[in-house]
């Protein structure tokens, strides 16, 4: 028999990249200072220090990237907040998502929102925020602001802008891996499709149909005459051959003369009166 060589079967697993655009807050890891998490995920890094909005499209247009990435990571814009009004913030972070979007079309961006900054009044801050929510509609937008609270002051360095190695910027690395696993697991949307029309229902609508009956009879009345039609049952009564005699018919003649039709007709004889005969004893 032939001596066979071991099947050798090679697994190549195939890392989806994520590139991560935004500010200073990214040179801590590019540096080499802070890790992020190994996974099945290679991530690169854009970080332009100390810029804003308009200055990073300025590099994302101008940077030359080895392949597309699978997707796209914007930090939102946490530079230079007070220098400019907040519509014209919303509108420089909105062209700065546009470029990212069709410098890599077939890539998905999504936006994680920028760390609290101590040393801005936070309603300001808010304000921001809620118009980089407005101008990002149609984009994932993913939260920081409870990651980070403000009571604790060990997450921020000295400055009060940027976050410690050792503690905020751990949880930053961490926000980025995990916004970007569930950005990348997210299913497209399905395409909308028209439902089905069913038949229209035929409606009945209901018929009352009247139909003429015969009246019940009436129950007899027997002060009034009743006529017997056709059809009716047959009977008849056997005539007597009796004569009478020539006195028997002129009595009878008498008592109900042949010419009279009704018994209303008859007029009776006035009865005779009584006469009291007095007997002698």
């Amino acid at each position: 028999p032939l001596n066979r060589a071991p099947l050798q079967v090679a697994v190549v697993f195939v890392l989806q990249t994520v590139l991560i655009v935004g500010n200073s807050h990214l040179r801590a890891i590019v540096d080499g200072y802070v890790w992020m998490p190994e996974s099945q995920l290679s991530f690169g890094f854009l970080s332009a220090c100390g810029a804003s909005a308009s200055e990073i499209r300025t590099e994302v247009l101008h940077t030359t990237v080895p392949r597309a990435p699978h997707t796209i990571c914007v930090m939102a814009p946490g530079n230079k907040l007070t220098s400019t009004t907040v519509d014209v913030a919303g509108g420089d972070f909105k062209n700065l998502l546009t470029t990212c979007s069709n410098r890599w079309s077939k890539s998905k961006v999504f936006v994680v929102d920028f760390p609290p900054r101590l040393a801005v009044d936070p309603q300001h801050q808010n304000l921001l925020r809620q118009e980089y929510r407005r101008v990002t509609a149609r984009v994932t937008y993913f939260s920081a602001t409870e990651h980070f609270p403000l009571s604790n002051l060990a997450l921020w360095s000295k400055d009060g802008v940027h976050l410690s190695d050792d503690k905020g910027m751990h949880i930053l690395v961490q926000l980025f891996w995990s916004t970007a696993s569930q950005h990348l697991e997210t299913p497209p949307p399905t395409p909308w499709v028209s439902p089905k029309t069913s038949p229209p229902i035929r409606k009945v609508t209901p018929k009352l149909v009247v139909r003429e009956s015969s009246p019940a009879p009436r129950s007899p009345d027997t002060h009034q005459w009743r006529t017997i039609g056709l059809g009716g049952k047959k009977s008849f009564l056997p005539l007597n051959p009796v004569w009478f005699r020539g006195t028997a018919l002129s009595a009878i003649e008498k008592v109900s003369p042949s010419h009279l039709s009704c018994l209303a007709d008859f007029q009776l004889s006035p009865k005779a009166k009584k006469v009291s005969s007095l007997v002698p004893i």
